[in-house]
């Protein structure tokens, strides 16, 4: 039995294998056909420095060590450098020697290689009780190295958003772009994007962290070409050790050597160390921490910071008969919260169907109006993660300090799925910045589920839009009847009223009349619910399947027009959904279903009164051409907006209300609540 000590120092003039006139070489030793070590990876460098050490059990020095150089190539096979032979028997023994090794290719004999300097130590085993040791040591380290290649320590949420500016690479002047990204053994490829130089990806997918490998995230551009190998349009890196951890990351990395950018969203999630998101350190819970977020969303700071509303703090509980999800009869649970476009996660539990994960998530507030979306998905190594459920939960209907058992639903979040999970959420937030906010345009989501075609969806759209037309329709033929006097004492009535507002209309009158429709309703809406069975009752709920295509063997021309129709059908239930929407979001503001947008009408409507009571029309009229004239000259980057519609986005239509109702949970499954001691 012998020890052998190798120190890998550097290389010397190596092969060029990129197109840069440079290499991105490593080094792997094999042992009896059997890799016994592999070096990092210098990048762009001819004549690297390793620098690393290893050491070697042998039974026998008559098998040679196989030394071969490879070119590291993202997205590719790794380019061959050159390869040389150490025999170790005529090394001599108990004494370091230094050895130069000439790389060559056996292909290529008379190629010059370069060259690779050693230092190697054979030393022979003393005892038994050594040789047992050191060889009970290396299987001690060889099963921690693959103890740590299973266990990931964290997650990589990576957003893939957009392209700008990419260089050309086909005739036209246009490329096909997709995107590779590469993390230690972990490969991800984005889908084409034809016939452009802005890429519209929007794919998200996730990445691990493993103890092993390291923490730079490569990613290379390519230009599709259909029979020919894809041309390279560019490459970057991210060091993700700079990156803040449990936070998400809006980033615009230019492309080495070329012009071009690739937008993300990326997040370092899920340490499964101990980390500020546990229960132990939360924000809200220091009194002093507390105070000085209370004093940053104060009146004070009304008009401060803008675009900086509130902040909220999700505590991730636990969560109670989930289903499922493998064949032994338990899941692998974990959480994924969003908020708009941060998007948090905790970490796996593994085989439990009831987790506790007692983790705490942070977001940024930037819109008020914002809906927090908790997922609790089924960990698959091989496949992605399963569905076990979701809940959507509005900003504005969050009582503080309370701990509260959610009841999951399904994906559409029309209809229930098992398990509850149990949150206690925090908002803070400045009302007068939260005001000016919901008349501003809404922050765009970049990643959202694909449209599909639906006849369940189509005929339910329809069906809203026929109700509102029925609603509209009934109060016309109200009002003809007052014409056709088929109630003598209503058609005097009404005929009294028109004469009397018609002689002493003034224009302040109509958002006035407004103002008292909103009071009149606010007082209705005391004694019931905006969210409770009148309008569920609207809606029939069905489960619903994605159709399988078993037409695979069509000719293409038919399937062209197939998607073609396809498209149609999602353009008119789109537009469908719109009227809908709108019509709803109308009704839904006058009857309160969210208070503060409500009192927010009210606000705007009584300045509304007292203006038009106090300046002529033809001076408002004139301030309102003025402004809409200037507002690109004042600022050529300001997003053109209508506030009146960006208000009404921001009130929810039936089918949110619905979806944002909680379930009632069961007798024996209400969970404990309390609330928050007064921490000043």
């Amino acid at each position: 039995m012998y020890k052998l000590e190798i120190e890998l120092k550097r290389g010397h003039n190596l092969a060029i294998r990129d197109r840069g006139g440079t290499s991105d070489p490593y080094v792997k030793f094999k042992l009896g056909g059997k890799e016994v070590f592999k070096s990092k990876t210098i990048h762009k460098n001819l004549n690297p420095v390793w620098d690393e050490k290893t050491t070697l059990v042998l039974d026998t020095l008559s098998e040679p060590l196989y030394i071969k150089v490879f070119d590291y190539d993202f997205g590719l096979q790794d380019d061959f450098m050159g390869s040389a032979y150490l025999h170790l028997e005529s090394l001599e023994q108990q004494r370091t020697i230094p050895i130069t090794l000439p790389l060559k290719d056996p292909h290529l004999p008379d190629e010059d290689l370069g060259s690779l300097e050693l230092n190697v130590t054979l030393t022979p085993k003393e005892s038994p009780l050594e040789e047992r040791r050191d060889s009970m040591q290396q299987s001690t380290r060889l099963s921690e190295l693959h103890r740590k290649s299973q266990l990931w320590r964290g997650i990589v949420s990576i957003a893939l958003i957009e392209g700008r500016n990419l260089t050309p690479m086909d005739p036209n002047g246009l490329s096909d772009p997709y995107a590779r990204f590469r993390l230690g053994h972990q490969k991800y490829k984005s889908k084409t994007v034809p016939k452009t130089l802005n890429p519209q990806w929007r794919e998200q997918f996730d990445l691990h962290l493993y103890e092993e490998t390291g923490e730079v995230l490569e990613i290379t551009v390519w230009d599709r070409d259909t029979g020919r190998r894809d041309d390279f349009i560019g490459r970057c890196q991210l060091d993700l050790s700079t990156l803040a951890k449990e936070q998400t990351h809006h980033l615009e990395l230019p492309l080495e050597e070329t012009r071009g950018y690739v937008v993300l969203l990326v997040t370092l999630t899920a340490s499964t160390h101990v980390s500020i998101a546990d229960l132990s350190v939360t924000p809200l819970d220091d009194p002093q921490e507390y105070s000085e977020i209370l004093r940053r969303y104060g009146a004070m700071k009304s008009f401060s910071k803008m675009k900086d509303v509130g902040i909220v703090q999700v505590k991730v509980m636990r969560a109670e008969g989930l289903m499922a999800a493998d064949v032994t009869g338990k899941s692998d649970p974990f959480c994924v919260l969003e908020l708009n476009n941060d998007r948090l996660q905790t970490h796996t539990v593994y085989k439990n169907l009831n987790p506790e994960w007692n983790k705490v998530f942070t977001f940024n507030v930037k819109d008020i109006h914002s809906v927090l979306e908790v997922t609790v998905f089924d960990e698959d190594r091989d496949r992605s993660a399963d569905f076990l459920g979701k809940i959507a939960i509005p900003l504005l209907r969050v009582r503080n300090g309370e701990q509260k058992g959610y009841a999951l639903k399904n994906k559409q979040l029309t209809g229930p799925t098992k398990g509850l999970l149990f949150l206690e959420i925090d908002v803070i937030y400045n009302k007068v910045k939260a005001a000016f906010r919901t008349i501003a345009p809404a922050e765009q989501k970049y990643i959202e589920e694909e449209q599909k075609v639906s006849k369940q969806l189509l005929q339910q759209n329809f069906n809203r839009v026929k109700r509102c037309i029925m609603v509209l329709l009934s109060y016309g033929t109200y009002i003809n009847s007052c014409f056709e006097w088929e109630s003598a004492q209503r058609s005097l009535i009404s005929f009294v009223l028109f004469v009397v507002i018609v002689w002493n209309f003034e224009l302040y009158m109509l958002p006035f009349a407004l103002l008292l429709l909103l009071i009149w309703n606010y007082f209705f809406s005391l004694s019931r619910d905006p969210s409770d069975a009148s309008v569920e009752a609207m809606f029939e709920w069905e489960d619903e399947e994605e159709d399988k295509d078993d037409k695979e063997s069509e000719p293409k021309g038919f399937m062209d027009k197939l998607y073609a129709i396809q498209d149609v059908f999602i353009s008119v239930q789109n537009a469908l959904d719109e009227v809908a929407s709108f019509e709803e979001r109308v009704k839904n503001t006058i009857n309160w279903t969210v208070p503060f947008l409500s009192w927010l009408a009210i606000t705007a409507l009584c300045f509304a009164t007292i203006l038009l009571y106090l300046i002529p029309l033809r001076y408002l009229v004139l301030a309102w051409g003025i402004n809409k004239f200037t507002k690109k000259l004042r600022d050529p980057y300001m997003i053109d907006n209508n506030e009146l519609l960006d208000f009404l986005s921001r009130v929810p239509s039936d089918v949110q209300v619905m979806q944002y109702r909680e379930l009632k949970v069961e007798p024996g499954q209400s969970p404990n609540k309390r609330r928050r001691t007064n921490l000043s």
